[in-house]
């Protein structure tokens, strides 16, 4: 079995640093948004496909260069704020499966959350949603990091917080284990995760193991 770990919200909690990063910049740009608004439209959406929405629905057209405007910010704080979910570490070095990443970010991305964070070590093989065609929640980015570690889907599961990326798992033909230990993660967030698919949710990083037993 492989185990395919989503990045933001499952390996880091980075969401809520994300979301209210992208309002900052947006509102500063004349086009308003809360960082609630953020989270609850964008989560595992790919920053490519979010400019777009954006786009579409605001009726404007957004700088070229705002996806380096909001990095730059978001790289910032990510330095100095950036941290790991809690036991996340200890829960992956407990599970004795072949791993990787597969995130909606930018490489540069991934690669800065598992630095700052300690976790860099743990992951050989990381993808990024810019490999493929479609982001979240087509299943592309999924079937494209199985395809590259070996594995048919069936044989994967995925670690998923967001609504995009468990709908993804699931159009990929993969099971999927619902997280909802992140800080951008409300009451309801477990529910609506069941409602896309996954077939367990968890709260807390130290129960992935036993969560297996419900698969």
């Amino acid at each position: 079995m492989l185990l395919i770990f989503d990045c933001d919200g499952v390996l880091v909690d980075s969401e809520p640093l994300s979301c209210r990063v992208d309002a900052e910049v947006l509102t500063g740009l004349g086009i308003p948004y809360t960082a609630d608004e953020i989270a609850g439209a964008f989560v595992g959406v790919s920053q490519k496909d979010m400019i777009a929405r954006i786009e579409a629905e605001r009726g404007c057209r957004l700088p070229e260069d705002l996806a380096e405007r909001i990095n730059r910010a978001l790289f910032a704080r990510f330095e100095t704020d950036l941290k790991p979910i809690p036991c996340v570490r200890d829960a992956i070095l407990a599970l004795p499966y072949p791993r990787c990443v597969a995130s909606s970010s930018v490489p540069e991305r991934i690669a800065l959350s598992l630095r700052v964070t300690g976790l860099a070590d743990l992951f050989a093989h990381v993808f990024s949603a810019v490999e493929v065609p479609r982001g979240k929640p087509a299943p592309d980015l999924f079937l494209h990091a199985a395809s590259r570690m070996g594995y048919q889907p069936a044989e994967c599961l995925v670690v998923e917080d967001s609504l995009a990326g468990v709908q993804a798992a699931r159009a990929a033909g993969m099971r999927v284990i619902g997280f909802t230990g992140g800080g951008h993660c409300g009451p309801e967030h477990g529910a609506r995760l069941q409602q896309a698919g996954a077939t367990v949710v968890v709260g807390r990083m130290a129960d992935l193991s036993t969560s297996f037993e419900r698969i």
